[in-house]
């Protein structure tokens, strides 16, 4: 989304088809024998070096997958069958158990890094609960129950109601943590109440190169396991019509038991899907957030538009381009374009945090 890369001459000017391939620096080879027998010099082609367009820019081009391993794509009949191997699913877990004792459970706050002493796996028949960690909080040790997802596909609500069922059953645990390359739109966050107390749940997105052991170093400063913050979203209702309003994002912090919110400068950006039909999300709306606390406050309040500015000269100096003032405001803000309100209709929000945090709310008008 911020990168960008050169443009490149094509052969096809017309109908601009890479398939036809680049124009490539071309030079003229003279030899001695050339010369001697008066030959016309043979031109060579440089098909390192494709011409540049120097008045065009491409801020994305086509997707590549690098790993430093073979990688072999499964299909969809045979992902089930992935998830069940044994040997599998014990090389996966392994692998998980490795880098979370070396990277921690991150949430974007270099200070409320979750470190875990010990990693333990637990013999649950159902298989709802994985391992039991123990970590360093403000206050001394605390325990945490964590829940595996599967290596090839989404957390399911199922799977997570079972697991919040057996941590519940053990009541011995101040952290449920939830690990999963994706998740269900209807799994959230949320804080367990019991007789003899209560548990924190909170899903953890996992890097993607986990799949496969060896393309992630075992470094404390590696992002392996990142909290996903709950977004705080309001709907603003006008007559016939609503609004999806952004009102920040909590993040729990496990260091000093809290949840704590952030403000809706810490979001990048969020989209919105005006007509969510249950399983595809398709964005409909998309803004931008962003920028200084201070700044994003006062637009808030109405009393500047510096937030705006600040983020608009990032993203032209990212892009190195020239954006349109009266567009650029039409997609920045924490309130989104006036919606149908048809009762019953659901509305899917996707916010994504500075910290790569993503997060899906699902709204019912």
């Amino acid at each position: 989304m911020t990168a960008t890369f050169p443009w490149y001459k094509l052969t096809d000017v017309v109908g601009q088809d890479i398939r036809h391939g680049f124009v490539y620096k071309k030079v003229q080879q003279v030899t001695l024998g050339s010369i001697a027998n008066s030959d016309l010099p043979e031109e060579k082609s440089f098909y390192d070096q494709p011409e540049q367009d120097k008045k065009k820019l491409r801020v994305s081009g086509p997707f590549t997958v690098e790993t430093l391993q073979s990688f072999e794509p499964l299909a969809p009949d045979r992902i089930a069958e992935a998830n069940t191997s044994m040997d599998n699913v014990q090389r996966f877990i392994d692998r998980v158990f490795e880098h979370l004792k070396t990277a921690g459970i991150k949430n974007g706050d270099k200070n409320e890094t979750a470190v875990f002493n010990r990693v333990d796996i637990i013999n649950d028949q159902a298989g709802a609960l994985h391992a039991e960690g123990w970590y360093t909080t403000a206050t001394g040790e605390a325990k945490a129950y964590l829940h595996i997802g599967p290596q090839f596909g989404t957390v399911s609500r199922a799977a997570v109601n079972a697991a919040i069922k057996a941590c519940r059953q053990r009541a011995d645990a101040d952290w449920l943590v939830l690990l999963g390359f994706g998740f269900e739109s209807d799994v959230d966050n949320r804080n367990v109440t019991m007789k003899v107390g209560g548990f924190e749940v909170t899903k953890v997105r996992m890097h993607d190169d986990l799949m496969q052991d060896g393309l992630i170093k075992k470094d404390k400063k590696a992002a392996s396991f990142v909290t996903i913050g709950e977004p705080d979203i309001g709907v603003i209702r006008n007559g016939g019509t609503a609004q999806v309003e952004i009102r920040g994002l909590d993040i729990y912090d496990p260091v000093k038991d809290e949840v704590k919110g952030r403000s809706v400068a810490d979001i990048s950006y969020w989209m919105v899907d005006d007509a969510y039909d249950g399983s595809n999300f398709v964005p409909t709306q998309v803004f931008f957030c962003g920028g200084d606390a201070d700044e994003f406050d006062k637009f808030k309040r109405g009393l500047n538009n510096l937030a705006i500015a600040s983020t608009k000269r990032n993203a032209e100096r990212t892009l190195k381009i020239e954006l349109d003032d009266d567009a650029f405001e039409r997609v920045y803000g924490f309130q989104s374009h006036p919606i149908q309100a048809v009762k019953g209709k659901k509305i899917a929000v996707r916010v994504i945090s500075q910290f790569g945090e993503e997060s899906t709310k699902v709204l019912t008008l």
